[in-house]
């Protein structure tokens, strides 16, 4: 069978909603955190020069960029598609090339051509190093969109805060542009120290901040939900972090080639001003904000002081049947309980196998989303608890 005819087969299966299958990634400078729900025996499957898995992707048409050793796909969400013996699957990005508009909406396609977003897990057991993304214009030197995020914390992944639950954010107001790149010239000689100049704040699970391009952040060791703009570039500035030296090659990691040993094109990523902004913590933290509360169900969003991206969270109360209506596609991830949404079966598993099927991920057509969605929670105890990732300019998006 055809991948066009299995995209039109899946979308009319599910009634405008598709069923993903779980995404894994490892990353070689990162130690699993162990939240993510993946069986203990597989967070080393893909063996010890991969790394651990320590991330897991949600309706993501990115490919991950993970050096020479990336696998095929990695990175990229499966549409899991009934054959009537058993189940086939095919890329996510395919089913968005094929079926355009009709799965994305014609707003998103007629504007990117393309599903412009993805989001994550990230779980690692201590912090990340104090690094920086792109922005658009630095990012197209390597053939790459810029990469603003978002982090949320959610309550359920975090029944413990790993070894270091502080992010730094930015660079101290009064630090020089000379004493960071000190720092970077510093880079291969051990601790280049550029936390010193950088402010940590404690993280709590049930809350988010806001990371544009250009701002240094070295994320902490919760378990985290980010939403992120649909590109995959970035570039270490700390050199060792958690008493683990970081290779020098992932400080160029987003410099062409011919600028690599440039130490002041490394200091043009940075927006200085984003950086120093004594205000950091009122401008880039998130509470939740209430999105929508009915009968059965309340909506907070978690996820919206970005323009290229938003998040809710929604959760239906045991035993409620309520109809959710959106202004645009979207993916969801379900954090908790069980039932069933429109014409599939949900429910959030405690642990998953490497290559297992779940009923946890799925991806939204606008049509579907417009018309509302059928939630109905089958516990008289347990609420269902679901995190929905939308695209730039969601329409409902009014704070």
């Amino acid at each position: 069978m055809e991948k066009t005819s299995l995209a039109e087969k899946a979308l009319e299966q599910g009634q405008g909603i598709l069923r993903l299958a779980p995404n894994w990634v490892p990353r070689s400078f990162c130690v699993p955190g162990r939240r993510i729900k993946l069986h203990p025996d597989d967070y080393y499957v893909l063996g010890g020069e991969r790394g651990g898995i320590d991330e897991r992707w949600l309706s993501s048409t990115t490919p991950a960029k993970n050096g020479p050793l990336t696998g095929e796909n990695e990175g990229l969400s499966m549409v899991v598609v009934s054959d009537g013996s058993g189940t086939q699957q095919f890329l996510l990005k395919d089913a968005i090339s094929e079926l355009k508009d009709k799965l994305i909406g014609k707003r998103l396609w007629d504007t990117y051509g393309a599903w412009p977003m993805y989001s994550k897990f990230f779980d690692n057991m201590g912090p990340l190093p104090h690094h920086i993304h792109h922005n658009d214009e630095k990012a197209a030197l390597i053939g790459q969109a810029g990469k603003p995020e978002a982090y949320y914390f959610p309550p359920q992944l975090n029944n413990h805060g790993g070894d270091f639950p502080y992010t730094f954010m930015g660079i101290a107001p009064g630090t020089t542009r000379e004493q960071i790149k000190e720092c970077l010239l510093n880079f291969t000689k051990g601790d280049n120290k550029i936390t010193n100049y950088s402010q940590a704040y404690k993280l709590e699970p049930g809350t988010g901040w806001d990371v544009p391009p250009g701002l240094l952040h070295a994320p902490g060791s919760l378990c985290t939900y980010e939403p992120q703009k649909a590109s995959d570039v970035f570039a270490m500035y700390q050199s060792l972090v958690n008493e683990a030296i970081v290779p020098e090659v992932l400080l160029w990691n987003g410099t062409p080639k011919e600028s690599i040993g440039d130490y002041d094109a490394l200091m043009d990523v940075i927006d200085w001003e984003l950086n120093v902004d004594p205000n950091q913590f009122q401008n880039r933290f998130m509470p939740p904000k209430t999105a929508a509360n009915g009968e059965g169900y309340t909506e907070n969003w978690v996820c919206y002081k970005s323009d290229a991206f938003s998040a809710k969270e929604l959760t239906v109360a045991p035993g409620a049947t309520v109809v959710i209506k959106d202004a645009a596609a979207y993916g969801i991830i379900l954090m908790q309980g069980h039932g069933k949404m429109g014409v599939w079966d949900i429910d959030t598993p405690a642990l998953i196998r490497y290559g297992q099927l779940t009923n946890d991920e799925f991806f939204i057509s606008e049509a579907a989303a417009t018309a509302g969605v059928k939630i109905v929670n089958h516990s008289s105890t347990d609420p269902i608890v679901m995190l929905k990732h939308f695209g730039p300019g969601n329409p409902d998006l009014v704070l």
